[in-house]
């Protein structure tokens, strides 16, 4: 049975990552840290794959992971060779990034979502060494991604290789995710884990007080900041995590919601900020600037149409890659799965659990990097 807390945080997370790059607001991001939470959620189902499954795991979630990406490179990186883009080698590493793919002046934001998906292809590779640390020696584990962050932050380790600046920024997330699954999380007193949120929260929203980005508090500018409050985020959210959220399925329009969000989520993480790239013109055509609610709230809608419209096109290859019968919309039940289960059950009503199957891995927020392409 899918945990549907776990499932609604996901989902949270992704419609705030699309709405956060259609308004900028920069409050989003303190409000609802969504990379870090995304790859909480992550760490954890790796971890749980790894103890399931052994290093076979890595190999399955790479399958799960790259043919969307394989989708989209198929479309965008011919029309970014058409205009511009130099044919070389490095193209590849759209089948496989490990480090950016090189994108043209307008693939370079349209495509930037990509950093997530080369973390993400580090932070599973990491994995199976990383979880037999963490279970032989758990909190010098986890505190390692953070000691790397401050020592690179406070200027003692000065260009640092981008690997390691995103291992100190968003691992520790990821390690926070080996912790939810092991129980360590759920283990913690309220008196122990209360405090240390607490003194996290207020050492990181202390930094981002005192260090300011190019867009005043927004987290993403600010990687120590970035860091700590998203720990502490991520400890209440996932250590009293509730048991249950039976609401989120009473509902059958917010249940399916949830169930299409997760099921699509790296469709809507990849493609969503191609679409407010394409409408942002319509700031200038219109008038809309980031002041008026009306128009932002207008375009919020546009790109969430847009990438509706999209994932009913190619977001079946999120089912094919888990191994799944492909579905136009996710979370329905088929005939014979419904026709089974009442001659199975006749009396009971429809219980069964509406996402099933193992969750995808997610999804979080402009922030560029020369040469590369990067939002965040």
């Amino acid at each position: 049975m899918r945990n549907r807390y776990l499932d609604l945080l996901r989902a949270l997370a992704i419609v705030r990552v699309v709405v956060y790059h259609v308004t900028g607001w920069a409050s989003l991001t303190l409000l609802f840290p969504a990379m870090s939470v995304m790859f909480a959620l992550a760490g954890s189902l790796m971890a749980g794959s790894l103890l399931r499954s052994g290093p076979t795991a890595v190999g399955r979630r790479l399958r799960r992971l790259l043919p969307s990406l394989w989708v989209v490179a198929a479309i965008f990186v011919p029309a970014m060779l058409l205009t511009g883009l130099p044919f070389t080698p490095a193209v590849l590493l759209w089948l496989f990034p490990v480090a950016d793919p090189p994108a043209n002046y307008w693939g370079a934001l349209a495509l930037s979502p990509i950093w997530y998906l080369r973390d993400y292809l580090w932070f599973v590779l990491a994995s199976p060494v990383a979880l037999w640390l963490f279970r032989r020696f758990p909190l010098p584990t986890l505190l390692a991604p953070y000691c790397l962050l401050l020592v690179i932050e406070i200027g003692i380790y000065q260009d640092p290789p981008l690997v390691l600046r995103e291992f100190g920024l968003y691992f520790g997330a990821w390690l926070l995710g080996f912790a939810h699954q092991s129980g360590m999380l759920r283990r913690m007193s309220v008196w122990v884990l209360g405090p240390t949120a607490f003194a996290l929260a207020a050492v990181g929203g202390a930094w981002i007080l005192t260090h300011q980005g190019p867009r005043g508090y927004d987290i993403n500018d600010i990687p120590l900041g970035n860091a700590l409050w998203s720990a502490a985020f991520i400890l209440v959210a996932l250590g009293r995590a509730p048991a249950a959220v039976a609401w989120v399925d009473r509902n059958a329009l917010v249940g399916r919601a949830v169930t299409v969000l997760n099921r699509r989520a790296l469709t809507v993480y990849l493609w969503h900020m191609a679409f407010v790239v394409a409408l942002t013109p319509l700031v200038d055509v219109v008038g809309w600037s980031h002041q008026d609610l009306l128009g932002l709230a207008i375009r919020v809608v546009l790109v969430f149409l847009l990438v509706g419209l999209v994932t009913a096109v190619v977001g079946w290859v999120e089912d094919v890659a888990a191994q799944r019968p492909p579905e136009l919309i996710p979370g329905g039940v088929r005939p014979s799965s419904r026709s089974t289960r009442r001659r199975a059950r006749p009396h009971v009503g429809d219980d069964h659990d509406p996402s099933g199957g193992p969750a995808s891995g997610g999804v979080p927020e402009q922030r560029g990097r020369g040469g590369g392409v990067i939002a965040r």
